[in-house]
């Protein structure tokens, strides 16, 4: 292990490892369905179907079949919603490069809230999970950040203690919960500041990032 107390390093998925970098996809859906881009990120993300599916309550299809109705699509129109919504994420290779370097003094991991297919999406579509130690996504777990049971399900996967451990998610809510447990949390705002946080903490585990 590295040289100090952390021996893990856990990493949200959407919004750090796995991120929009083009817009016009989902612009270009938004304008064909006549709504705004944000309602529509709305409807995928933050609906109460949406997050029954994030808590496993419900499977991610019937989600969608949700979305079919509300924008009166059919099997056909339903697949191109999806192609075009996530047709502008990447996988951030550089990021990936950095977490496996990783591994040869920390565990890594990555906790997600998610819905029951992403873990087939992130095998196929976008190939992210190979730098990771240990995976868990809410819906397959039926709970979901910011509550602590899912960081305290981590943890002991992992074998370490709340205080060995760093976690980087883009939401400071989850932060929060995260730091309320003994965690060393930063919030994510991009690849070189995530990056540079660690570094600091790997180096001094007292010190604590800045907001």
């Amino acid at each position: 292990m590295g040289q100090n107390n952390i021996k893990a390093v856990i990493w949200d998925m959407g919004g750090v490892i796995l991120r929009t970098e083009d817009s016009k996809p989902r612009e270009e859906l938004a304008a064909k369905l006549g709504t705004p881009r944000q309602k529509l990120e709305m409807d995928v993300f933050a609906s109460p179907a949406a997050d029954k599916a994030t808590r496993g309550e419900i499977p991610s299809k019937e989600h969608f079949d949700e979305i079919a109705k509300k924008y009166n699509l059919d099997e056909k129109g339903l697949d191109e919603f999806v192609d075009l919504f996530w047709g502008g994420d990447r996988v951030d290779q550089d990021l990936l490069a950095a977490i496996r370097k990783l591994r040869a003094g920390y565990k890594t991991a990555m906790l997600s809230n998610a819905w029951d297919s992403t873990r087939e999406f992130l095998t196929t579509v976008f190939p992210c999970l190979d730098p990771f130690d240990e995976v868990i996504f809410s819906a397959e777990v039926k709970m979901a950040k910011p509550q602590p049971e899912i960081y305290n399900l981590m943890l002991s996967r992992l074998g370490v203690s709340p205080n060995e451990s760093v976690f980087v998610d883009d939401f400071e809510e989850n932060i929060l919960a995260a730091n309320a447990l003994g965690m060393h949390g930063i919030q994510f705002k991009n690849r070189d500041q995530a990056l540079a946080d660690l570094t600091r903490i790997l180096k001094n585990p007292a010190e604590m990032p800045e907001k």
